[in-house]
């Protein structure tokens, strides 16, 4: 007869990954060499160049109104439509989907969570460097400018640096940062090179962003691609975890399907004699075989009690009953409780000796008077 092993929708995934292969050895975690403290230096300067340029309203801000005033969107119309689906490549909810999915679908193949993870701390990055720089500075956009030649700061805005530029390069640039090989990574790093300009140069054709915010946007998201070997061993200790917490749940999976050995504070056994007693494992001879057990017997002691004191009563009578109840408390350890609580033990009806009552049920009253004005009846005759 084949017997088939069901097996549910958890099993299944871990099997999957059993049999995929296991990560690459060729894969090779980004160091922090000199040449990236090089570059990752050089973006910071420029970075803070950018800031204080706008602060000190500079030729920057000239730039920014300048090129506001020519309104891109006006001069080449025909771009609208197309650009308006292109800016979506910069968007953090869409960008994160797709690359999340890219990324998982490799974790999955490679038996490694290191690239989600990696997209995880890259996000995170981004979300509290940008976001703090926007809500600190509190700058204004194009459309909603007060003042002309002002850089329009501390106004209770949101858009410098420019959170779509330094998403399309964080999120894109991930993939480079990713890749397995030499020939993939320049290839890659071109492809989101190429995706953030362009989401950069289409928030200036819309009005959304000044030139400025697309600068900034751009050095913020590279700052991060650049530190992320920082946040490697970060990384490494994610991963470790989470496949430790994995395998703690697939045992627990595993031993949860078998059924737990069921032990009795006492086992009852059935002596020679026909004699209830209750015996504790410890006490029960190596050698013996234990015999089937009539009735489940519960962990409570109080609750055996009536189930032994039950069948000494129906086969001998009371002299059973107090030997029963001598024999329980002699085998039942001393740092529990008396068996029999103090008084007589309780029989169900059907198990008392029917009694032949023997005259009346009256008690008999001798002080008590007859009653007045009524004579005594004879007993026989009239």
């Amino acid at each position: 007869m084949r017997t088939d092993q069901i097996l549910t929708r958890l099993e299944r995934v871990f099997a999957r990954l059993d049999r995929e292969p296991e990560r690459p050895a060729h894969l090779q975690t980004p160091q922090m060499s000199r040449h990236r403290v090089v570059l990752l230096g050089s973006t910071l300067a420029f970075y803070l160049a950018i800031v204080v340029a706008v602060l000190t309203t500079s030729w920057l801000v000239r730039l920014d109104w300048q090129i506001m005033f020519f309104r891109p969107y006006e001069q080449w119309p025909q771009l609208h439509a197309f650009l308006d689906y292109l800016v979506v490549l910069g968007q953090r909810g869409p960008t994160a989907v797709m690359v999340a999915a890219w990324l998982g679908w490799r974790s999955w193949r490679q038996h490694t969570l290191r690239p989600l993870i990696t997209l995880g701390v890259a996000l995170l990055l981004l979300n509290i460097t940008v976001g703090s720089v926007k809500l600190g500075l509190g700058r204004l956009g194009p459309h909603y400018a007060t003042e002309i030649g002002s850089a329009e700061l501390f106004a209770g805005g949101d858009i410098f640096p420019s959170g779509h530029t330094a998403n399309a390069v964080v999120t894109w640039g991930i993939l480079a940062y990713l890749a397995s090989t030499g020939v993939t990574r320049r290839v890659l790093s071109v492809v989101s090179a190429v995706v953030s300009l362009s989401v950069g140069a289409t928030t200036v054709y819309l009005g959304t962003h000044w030139v400025s915010d697309v600068l900034l946007g751009w050095s913020a998201g590279l700052l991060i691609l650049l530190a992320l070997p920082w946040f490697e061993p970060l990384i490494a200790r994610t991963e470790a975890y989470v496949f430790d917490v994995r395998e703690l749940l697939r045992r627990r999976a595993e031993t949860g399907r078998m059924p737990a050995p069921v032990v009795s504070v006492l086992t009852p056994l059935l002596s020679a004699g026909g004699k209830w007693q209750l015996r504790s494992p410890a006490e029960t001879p190596a050698g013996a075989a234990e015999e089937p057990v009539p009735q489940p017997v519960t962990a409570t002691v109080a609750a055996a009690a009536p189930v032994a004191t039950k069948s000494t009563v129906a086969t001998t009578g009371a002299t059973a009953t107090t030997s029963a109840s001598t024999a329980l408390t002699a085998h039942s350890p001393t740092t529990r409780p008396a068996v029999h609580p103090a008084g007589r033990p309780h029989v169900i009806r059907s198990e008392r000796t029917p009694v032949t009552p023997v005259g009346s049920r009256r008690p008999a009253h001798t002080e008590r008077a007859p009653a007045r004005g009524t004579a005594a009846r004879p007993v026989a005759g009239g």
